[in-house]
């Protein structure tokens, strides 16, 4: 029973170092991919090639001329998006882009929602 024991610590204490080393594979996104007009269902965001753009939702009674401005960032694939408040100040938004494409967009927050989107003329 003390070997069986034994063997069972020295099993575990061995797999809890061998733990796979190899990087993570970085994703990296064409950002001229990004820019342009995005739809999910009433949500919409739209993305400048400046690095600025603007978000609404028509379910709200909100237009494009009243869209939410934020500025915008994306760097492998992590999309960043400070929204500027009206009152003052701004908010943060960090999402991991999953997928880019000239039609779709993917990507999921800290919280592991996942958004979908398609663009849009």
């Amino acid at each position: 029973m003390k070997k069986s024991l034994l063997y069972l610590t020295l099993i575990t204490v061995i797999s809890m170092f061998t733990v796979s080393c190899e990087p993570e594979e970085e994703v990296s996104y064409d950002q001229s991919l990004l820019i342009g007009k995005w739809k999910s269902g009433t949500l919409y965001y739209k993305y400048l090639a400046d690095g600025t753009g603007g978000t609404w939702d028509t379910a709200d009674d909100v237009t494009e001329a009243e869209a939410q401005a934020f500025t915008w960032t994306l760097v492998k694939d992590q999309l960043t998006q400070i929204h500027i408040l009206q009152i003052g100040g701004s908010v943060p938004k960090v999402y991991t882009v999953t997928e880019l494409t000239a039609t779709s967009l993917k990507y999921k927050d800290d919280f592991n929602v996942s958004y979908s989107f398609t663009k849009v003329p």
